[in-house]
């Protein structure tokens, strides 16, 4: 009976050092088990348990997007850091994926219930500073931490500032890109001497290397997820055009941008037939069907675990750059009237940047250098082939209604399909879009 106490007791002590129970939780548990409070205390302050005994102490709540592989990484990466700071109690919470994440967010800002940390798609973060839903991160603290902007590529810090002041720290950047299949690819004599895929550039080379890869898989040459993030990665990332005014109060699309690209779109499903404008483009590429892929780079994981012969490169310059469309995974302060744990949760955004070769192996881009300037990093394939694109990614502009998983994307993604699919031509694709956008400006903010 003693021996069953103490290893009930030595499971409770492990769960509490590795934050899933609290230090409250353990004492009434521990005298659930027939200790008294003095004699439980003593068990744990025995073990090194305390608060008190060495190290950084306190708690942090943490509030996540992340599922599927996205969401084991990040599982591993909080038990790395409660393994180095057992004595901060952390609890993470991982919740639903787009809007109703970010209204979750929105609610526990303005009602007083906020984490102390949480996750954002950069491209959100200038609405709801702007709106005080956000606290700004302190530089002087951060920088005691290792956390400070030589560490990070301007081009991504910059994108955390609204007002001179920091209020998103970039994890990753995750952009547009492409993979292909290397089996395809090399019976299409796509691949050089060393079986990387041969340089090509401009719509007549790629959609002839699509159309050679196309002779060989007898179904299609390309497959692609979003139009939206396509249309993005050519109108404004390859063309540099815009959509709004710098004030983001009027529309301030240039058409014969947005029509090149979308007659770009339109060629690929109905002149040269490469790609189909929908279906399901993972089990397409993962099966061997298709010789190219569009998607983000998160899908990596995927094609690994199927053993699909791949490799990645950046979204492929059509229009004389590499810019493509992306977003970033960043940490936020959601704002807290009195913040208590600031300490504790700078050590957790620098514990997490610091462990990002995990996440990286996701396919994501690791913001902090340190990491993607690593050996370590560089020697991850194909993981590391379209690191450089960090500096080319086009974000969506700041507005209520915009940023990943928004009612801007999902009226382009809409519009520009029904362009790629026949059912409208290029103009009056744009001319759908550019009404529903409309109507988005005319919409009072319902977070404001």
């Amino acid at each position: 009976m003693i021996s069953q106490r103490q290893e009930a007791l030595g499971q409770l002590e492990n769960q509490m050092r590795t934050g899933r129970i609290t230090r409250r939780s353990f004492m009434a548990r521990a005298t659930a088990l027939g200790l008294s409070a003095g004699a439980a205390l003593a068990f744990l302050e025995g073990c090194g348990g305390s608060p008190s005994a060495s190290g950084p102490s306190g708690s942090v709540t943490y509030w996540n997007l992340f599922g599927g592989g996205d969401g084991v990484r990040m599982v591993q990466m909080q038990d790395d850091f409660t393994k180095q700071y057992p004595n901060i109690n952390l609890k993470a919470v991982t919740l639903a994926w787009g809007q109703p994440y970010y209204t979750k967010v929105a609610m526990s800002a303005a009602g007083g219930r906020a984490p102390d940390v949480g996750i954002s798609h950069i491209s959100r973060v200038a609405t709801y500073a702007q709106i005080g839903f956000l606290d700004a991160f302190d530089l002087n603290e951060l920088a005691k931490v290792g956390i400070t902007e030589d560490k990070f590529l301007p081009e991504l810090w910059q994108k955390g500032l609204y007002n001179n002041k920091l209020y998103a720290i970039p994890l990753d950047t995750h952009p547009f890109v492409m993979y292909y299949n290397t089996d395809v690819c090399k019976k299409a004599d796509l691949l050089d001497a060393d079986g990387n895929l041969k340089p090509m550039q401009g719509p007549d080379e790629l959609i002839a290397a699509f159309k050679a890869a196309q002779k060989v898989t007898g179904y299609w040459g390309l497959v692609f997820l979003s139009t939206w993030r396509l249309f993005n990665a050519l109108y404004a990332g390859q063309l540099k055009g815009t959509y709004l005014t710098p004030d983001s109060k009027e529309i301030n699309i240039d058409d014969d941008k947005a029509l090149k690209a979308l007659d770009l779109m339109a060629d690929l499903t109905l002149k040269s037939k490469v790609c189909p404008p929908i279906g399901d483009s993972v089990a397409t590429f993962g099966s061997g069907r298709s010789g190219f892929y569009w998607n983000g780079e998160w899908e990596v994981s995927t094609f690994i675990t199927q053993k699909t012969p791949f490799s990645m490169v950046p979204f492929p310059n059509f229009f004389g750059s590499l810019g493509t469309h992306a977003d970033l995974h960043s940490f936020i302060l959601p704002h807290q009237d009195n913040p208590q744990n600031r300490d504790a949760t700078y050590l957790f955004i620098s514990s997490l940047l610091k462990d990002s070769y995990v996440w990286a192996q996701g396919g994501h881009i690791p913001a902090y250098l340190p990491v993607t300037e690593s050996e370590q990093y560089k020697q991850l394939k194909p993981q590391s082939n379209y690191a450089g694109v960090a500096k080319e990614v086009v974000l969506d502009p700041p507005a209520w209604f915009s940023g990943s998983g928004s009612q801007f994307e999902s009226q382009g993604e809409a519009a520009f399909l029904a362009v790629m699919s026949g059912q409208m031509t290029g103009k009056e694709g744009l001319q759908q879009f550019k009404k529903a956008l409309q109507k988005l400006l005319d919409t009072p903010s319902p977070v404001i």
